[in-house]
């Protein structure tokens, strides 16, 4: 119970503050990313400000034994550049940049109420659907024998 709630408050404060900073405005969005046009640096001090809380947090869980509401921590061992990540990232990039979402903010604005964010939503969970269906298979690791 108390991992849920824990849960459930770290999602709040990040919404609230995804609110706060505008990431919920597709206009605000696209303008930070039209670096020839419009451009709105401002999402960059929000960006800047996550990457220093994140660095920050890491620095002090990696002096922690184990972590509050699981038995280890399950710290990502891989490093490496692989068709997946890329194709993921290119992804994810091109849908930002045409509709203004990414998953996080969208969902913050779905309380909203507006169409375009249930557009996109839909659209993203399509993607997703898509995705472990029919590509999961095919860029999937091959086991060897």
């Amino acid at each position: 119970m108390l991992r849920t709630l824990s849960s459930l408050f770290a999602g709040l404060v990040f919404g609230l503050g995804l609110v706060i900073s505008g990431m919920i405005n597709p206009a605000k969005v696209q303008n930070f990313l039209d670096v020839t046009g419009r451009w709105d640096p401002s999402l960059a001090l929000v960006m800047g400000s996550a990457l220093i809380v994140t660095a920050g947090g890491f620095f002090l869980l990696r002096r922690w034994n184990m972590p509050l509401f699981a038995a280890r921590f399950h710290w990502p061992t891989r490093n490496d550049v692989d068709p997946r990540l890329i194709s993921g990232s290119a992804t994810f990039g091109a849908g930002w940049g045409m509709a203004g979402f990414c998953p996080g903010p969208a969902i913050s604005a779905a309380a909203l109420g507006l169409a375009p964010v249930y557009i996109f939503l839909a659209a993203m969970i399509a993607g997703i659907g898509l995705w472990r269906w029919l590509i999961a298979g095919w860029m999937a690791p091959r086991q060897t024998s």
